[in-house]
């Protein structure tokens, strides 16, 4: 038999368990709660009479929820005994008030607060990851709640974040509240965010160092096979090639082929803006990303530093040829088409973002439509 006292600490253990957490306060099917108290063995009955007989007094005295009770005959009893089987717990407050923890309860009401003010799509990340919030005052949440509705690919057009405007909030704001705007926005752009990182995802100038892959394609050409560097070098970087091939994503490395004087540099996302280093001026330079609105708007942004940007293996043609792999584009980058596309990649766009299917990875792409491309570089 369980006393009160041993299933309120297993319920305050819960608490701090997210996958508990999040099923009991997202889900109406966890209610109601029941936990086993369990009877007295007939042993305990006879042997410790008064201790079975504090064990009901004392759940007699819960107030919290609703105690079931069963009448258990025992053989050396002349009369029944009506003893607790069961604590249920109808909703998430009586959960918190049976815990009767000041941390915890005072927890739960800025976390209902924080979820009265959010939209549904953020209420299992705030409820599964409560650091991003726990030092943070309910007011500042909010406040990020409603940047981060604000905020769309590329915003930041090349500036700091801090000096971003119209924003409502302080230039510090983004500094001190960057992990959580990020998970936020990550969230609302559908895993986009996290994969390139929220400054260049917002188009805003690295503050820490984004490494990228940089892997020659013909031998001789680099005195390495592979080498990693950051943006900031690239930007200043002469490299020893005349055709430059920049791919979206740093899985497609193996599908590369070998290709006379060219150098591929894999896996900038949105971080693009070392590309208007003068250096890049006077290259040959080809995207290739995947074929979906996210991959598009890279392109554009490639060609905003450099308009000579060519992509290769972006056209509805290969998108037919492998529609078969295309998958649902869960976020769009934005409605419309972006500036700095031609025609056909305008219209590719546009085809993709009204389609049920308008995403086509590059790692799915046929590897032999892959190498003849880029090989007749």
């Amino acid at each position: 038999m369980h006393s009160p006292e041993e299933l309120i600490l297993k319920l305050s253990k819960q608490w701090c368990q997210a996958n508990i957490r999040e099923a009991r306060l997202l889900s109406s099917s966890s209610w109601p709660l029941e936990l086993n108290i369990g009877k007295p063995t007939a042993q305990q009955a006879v042997k410790k009479t008064a201790d079975v007989k504090r064990h009901i007094e004392h759940w007699q005295s819960i107030q919290i929820g609703e105690v079931i009770y069963d009448t258990v005959k025992y053989r050396d009893f002349a009369e029944p005994v009506v003893v607790p089987i069961v604590w249920r717990l109808r909703q998430p407050s009586e959960w918190i008030s049976a815990i009767n923890d000041p941390a915890i309860t005072e927890e739960f009401h800025r976390l209902s607060h924080i979820i009265s003010v959010a939209d549904q799509k953020y209420h299992r990340l705030l409820i599964r990851q409560r650091a991003l919030w726990l030092s943070k005052t309910v007011e500042e949440v909010i406040a990020a709640l409603q940047l981060v509705d604000k905020l769309t690919p590329g915003i930041a057009s090349g500036r700091p974040l801090r000096l971003l405007s119209g924003m409502g909030v302080d230039t510090k704001f983004f500094e001190r509240h960057f992990t959580l705007i990020e998970k936020l926005l990550d969230v609302r752009y559908t895993g986009a965010v996290v994969e390139v990182g929220l400054l260049a995802f917002l188009g805003a100038p690295p503050e820490k160092d984004h490494w990228l892959l940089v892997k020659p394609l013909s031998a001789g050409i680099l005195p390495f096979e592979r080498i990693r560097l950051t943006s900031k070098e690239l930007e200043a970087l002469d490299l020893p090639a005349h055709r430059i091939l920049l791919v979206e994503n740093e899985q497609c490395e193996h599908l590369l082929p070998d290709v006379h004087d060219c150098i591929a540099i894999l896996g900038a996302g949105l971080d693009l803006g070392w590309l208007a280093g003068e250096a890049w001026q006077s290259k040959e330079l080809l995207y290739w990303g995947d074929i979906d609105s996210w991959g598009l708007l890279m392109l554009a942004r490639a060609r905003e530093a450099q308009p000579g940007v060519r992509s290769i293996l972006m056209s509805l043609t290969v998108y037919d040829s492998n529609k078969d792999h295309a998958v649902s584009e869960p976020v769009k980058a934005q409605d419309r088409s972006p500036l700095n596309l031609t025609a056909e990649e305008k219209g590719l766009y546009e085809q993709l973002v009204t389609c049920d299917k308008g995403r086509l990875e590059q790692e799915f792409i046929s590897a032999d439509q892959v190498k003849d491309a880029i090989s007749g570089l």
